[in-house]
């Protein structure tokens, strides 16, 4: 045989034996080998052991995250049925309220006259939050939760060609609501400065109780009630942490975050998510059905008088006084 021939041969020898030797080892001793081996590559990264990549970013060195692996569950176990109970269970309080106390009706009636209160600017930076807000909660939660809640009933397949649309829906709808966000904050903060007659508010529930000593009730209320300045800075608040949580997930190359920051940024993300989605709940409720007449002011920018009197009668008395009450035109 040639020497061309005979080294291939003997390098597929040299190559085979430790597999042939691997085989006929008892099992247990191979499962303990690989167990020691294991265990030995572990204590090196967590003594700092460096890898090799071709990636320039700060962390490309670092093969595997040792942050407290504690962190990684907390969105199964915390933050997704979290966010179904922030959803699913505020609709449900709400439906059952509605059910027993009924909704806010104008003690007075509609006058039909629609007094100014919002700009055409305003109504379309309320729906350039709003609209992605909806979307970005209704995808959150099959991101978050869908895995544990919805595939078991939807199935592998259904529930895959949903999440397939659901990412990109979910990743090119935040870019909208970070505009909303800031835009809303800047325009509309000086308006939600806190009151003295604020706690009354409260004390009162904002006067949609109709059955005891709160019944009939009717609080002092600027341009925003108490209620609308908790949500406004709930939303200012925790819409900053969805924002830059987000900005670090949706932009990794931008940003370059650690392995440790990109688990904060989810847990982060998630449980603020939780937050802003049980307190949209609740404004979504007391504008389209709580408050009888209170929906048209963000589909027209102006609110029956009567409304206006009812539910904001300080700022109503406001614009009164200094003279820039408007009335819509048949025409507008």
């Amino acid at each position: 045989m040639s020497k061309t021939l005979l080294r291939p041969l003997l390098m597929l020898v040299a190559l085979m034996l430790p597999l042939m030797g691997f085989a006929a080892d008892d099992p247990g001793t191979v499962a303990q080998q690989a167990g020691n081996q294991t265990e030995v590559v572990w204590q090196a990264l967590q003594q700092g052991q460096e890898g090799y990549t071709t990636s320039q970013s700060p962390f490309h060195a670092k093969p595997i995250n040792t942050y407290d692996e504690r962190i990684i569950p907390v969105r199964e176990q915390v933050l997704a049925p979290g966010m179904m109970l922030a959803l699913f269970g505020m609709i449900g309080i709400f439906v059952l309220f509605v059910l027993v106390n009924g909704i806010s009706k104008l003690h007075d009636g509609y006058s039909g006259k629609m007094v100014f209160r919002w700009s055409k600017a305003d109504v379309a930076i309320h729906w350039l939050g709003a609209i992605p807000c909806l979307l970005l909660i209704l995808t959150g939660l099959l991101l978050m939760a869908g895995r544990h809640f919805f595939e078991p009933t939807l199935g592998q397949g259904t529930f895959a060609a949903i999440m397939a649309a659901a990412k990109p829906i979910h990743d090119y709808m935040a870019i909208p609501f970070m505009l909303g966000w800031l835009l809303m904050t800047i325009k509309w903060a000086k308006n939600q400065i806190p009151a003295k007659y604020d706690l009354d508010w409260f004390m009162v529930v904002g006067g949609y109780i109709n059955f005891g000593p709160f019944k009939g009730k009717h609080p002092d209320a600027g341009f925003a009630n108490a209620g609308e300045k908790m949500w406004f800075w709930t939303f200012v608040l925790f819409g900053a942490v969805i924002v830059a949580s987000g900005a670090v997930l949706l932009f990794p190359t931008v940003f370059e975050p650690s392995r440790t920051l990109s688990l904060l940024a989810i847990v982060a993300h998630g449980a603020s998510a939780i937050i802003i989605c049980a307190f949209s709940i609740v404004h979504i409720f007391m504008a389209t059905v709580m408050s009888e007449g209170g929906m048209e002011c963000m589909k027209s920018g102006y609110c029956d008088e009567n409304w206006a009197k009812q539910h904001h009668n300080v700022w109503y008395d406001e614009i009164k006084a200094d003279g820039t009450l408007k009335y819509k035109s048949e025409s507008a």
